[in-house]
């Protein structure tokens, strides 16, 4: 029987994820104002931006989980809630070290609410609906991607009742309280299953795993690299490696593992990983790169800032729609390959843009970041449906889950890598030389994904898997989380 309620589902649904888009992307105008109010270092600064990324991510895929046991319905609602006081309290910090720890808090509500969204659009919606609600999802998603900076701006430089940055985080509170109310009456009221484990030795190891990556690649630069940073990167590859065994032993123990460990034994999804955090960590770090240097480097306000972003943003908006709608269904992983190429050579435009001397107006950079934003587009678009082309249909919810996990790491490990490039290059230089410095980082990391796009399924996942809904998550899961 249809559930008269399922179109409020979506509509619920699209709140929250857009609240996290929000919370991705709304900060990363703060960076002066943070300054000036808390007294944030660059390296507090980068630990509000990325440390949320990094929660988020290392507890998507137990969010699920608990999903799974305990009935989406209840944890969707305590996720929600747990959101929005987070939000709030994050607007009342008083010190930078109490923020930088209500965000990792934030980010681990967010885990819990994020996969419940696409488990009960599952649930409700079937067939032509469902693929009409996945395709609703796609432009809501982008446009609070467009919208995170530019509102963040307005709101910080009108400085409304004097609260400055506290208002970006306000701003989620009406929108979580409504969704509550309204969820708190429409979501269906059904019971989790208990039978399903929770690998709690699993989901340590992602979080371990994913401290000890970013731990050292924010605080390494600050101090000249000393030995234990490395150890500690080489620490944190070794235990994601180390995850990866314990599934397969959790699964031939009879134990229910976090993911299904088969999907790590396909080498084209297991490439995937390693493109996904690749791209996705030159993506948000030269995302935050464009605002500081604007801020920082040329006084901009907050909401010129924002403004500032307006051309990447579009232009991946326009790279997106040409790649989904025309390019990606017909060209498989060479839409992936042809992104990667226009972003490099936006990047190449950018670096001779920056170059110019005299009084600095935005103008000249335009053309270079649009391009950049262009070819992001059109990688987005296609690159999870190309990757979840090298898994089966029964496997599309571990492996989609996965990758977005690995998304939302990555990012927070571009944040801290552009991040720290970024500030050593202004301390030595002017802010166009430390933009050129993160530029070539973000050229190396696109050759680097460019190589391995090349060990990729040739053509993306159909979107229209028969009436199987599990096989349309990954329409959903392509939308960037930041």
């Amino acid at each position: 029987m249809t559930y008269r309620w399922r179109w409020l589902i979506l509509v619920v649904m699209l709140a929250a994820e857009i609240m996290d888009l929000l919370d991705a992307t709304i900060v990363n105008v703060a960076g002066p104002s943070l300054e000036q109010s808390l007294g944030a270092t660059p390296l507090g600064l980068q630990w509000v931006i990325g440390g949320y990324a990094l929660t988020l991510g290392a507890g998507l895929v137990v969010g699920g989980r608990l999903g799974d046991r305990f009935g989406r319905r209840r944890m969707f609602l305590f996720g929600l809630a747990a959101f929005t006081v987070a939000s709030a309290l994050c607007a009342a910090a008083p010190t930078i070290e109490l923020l930088i720890g209500l965000r990792l808090a934030q980010g681990l509500a967010g885990a819990m609410l994020l996969p419940q969204g696409l488990g009960l659009l599952r649930e409700n919606f079937s067939g032509k609906e469902l693929a009409q609600v996945f395709g609703v999802f796609g432009p809501v998603l982008g446009l609070g991607g467009i919208v995170g900076p530019v509102l963040g701006g307005g709101l910080i430089q009108a400085d409304l009742f004097g609260w400055g940055w506290r208002t970006v985080f306000l701003v989620n509170v009406p929108i979580g309280l409504a969704a509550l109310v309204v969820s708190w009456r429409i979501l269906p009221r059904r019971p989790g299953d208990r039978a399903v484990g929770v690998d709690l030795l699993g989901a340590a190891l992602v979080v371990a795993s994913s401290a000890l990556l970013v731990l050292p690649l924010n605080f390494g630069q600050e101090r000249d690299w000393p030995l234990w940073t490395w150890l500690s990167i080489a620490a944190g590859l070794a235990g994601f490696a180390g995850f990866a065994l314990q599934q397969r032993r959790a699964a031939a123990g009879g134990r229910t593992p976090l993911v299904l460990p088969a999907i790590f034994g396909r080498g084209a999804y297991t490439v995937g990983l390693a493109g996904i955090a690749l791209f996705f960590s030159a993506l948000i770090g030269t995302q935050l790169v464009l605002t500081l240097f604007l801020q920082i480097g040329h006084d901009f306000t907050a909401g010129q800032a924002g403004l500032g972003n307006l051309p990447v943003a579009i232009g991946t908006a326009v790279g997106g729609a040409i790649s989904g709608a025309i390019l990606a269904e017909k060209l498989g992983r060479v839409v992936l390959q042809l992104g990667a190429v226009v972003q490099l050579g936006g990047a190449a435009l950018l670096w001779t843009e920056l170059g110019h001397g005299g009084a600095f107006s935005i103008w000249p950079i335009v053309p270079g970041i649009a391009l950049i934003g262009v070819g992001s587009g059109a990688v987005i678009a296609a690159l999870f449906s190309v990757i979840l082309a090298a898994v089966r249909d029964d496997e599309i919810g571990s492996a989609s889950g996965v990758l977005t996990a690995v998304q939302s790491i990555a990012s927070s490990i571009g944040v801290a890598i552009f991040g720290s490039i970024f500030f050593d290059g202004v301390t030595t230089g002017t802010a166009e030389h430390a933009f050129r410095r993160t530029l070539i980082a973000l050229a190396l990391l696109l050759v680097a994904f460019l190589a391995l796009t090349f060990a990729f399924p040739r053509k993306a996942r159909p979107e229209n898997h028969g009436d199987d809904p599990v096989a349309a998550e990954p329409a959903a899961a392509a939308a960037p989380i930041a």
